[in-house]
């Protein structure tokens, strides 16, 4: 399995890591932007999730934000904690990003019929889905 899984992170990493140099985001940024694709968690948490210093955390964001890419607002749960989201903007650049992986990956994706390409999906997602998602 792992003979299997490693190449396809290599490839995928490979592919994002142009896609990035391209747009001038690096990695953990690219990483945080997919994140806040669909949710908009804690600066704490995202540190975790990510597995870094609080003050890197906010130092990446801090750059981010002036980038117009995203945006903090109190916690509606809790006034001491900081919550960051995607702006319009940050959920364009997502979206372009995301077509560009599609586009770059396309030709290993379309070497399995749709049914496949299902069974994969579900498989994976199995594999590495939080269960906070």
């Amino acid at each position: 399995m792992v003979d299997a899984l490693v190449p396809a992170a290599f490839v995928t990493m490979a592919e994002l890591s142009k896609i990035g140099a391209d747009n001038d985001l690096s990695l953990t940024l690219l990483r945080v932007i997919g994140i806040l694709s669909d949710r908009r968690p804690r600066m704490a948490a995202l540190a975790d999730h990510l597995g870094l210093k609080k003050s890197t955390m906010t130092g990446l964001i801090d750059r981010a934000e002036i980038r117009g890419l995203v945006a903090r607002a109190p916690s509606a749960e809790d006034d001491r904690a900081v919550e960051v989201f995607l702006t319009s903007q940050g959920a364009e650049l997502f979206e372009r990003l995301r077509a560009r992986l599609q586009e770059a990956l396309a030709p290993r994706i379309d070497r399995l019929d749709a049914s496949d390409q299902q069974r994969l999906q579900e498989l994976l997602r199995r594999m590495f889905d939080s269960p906070e998602r």
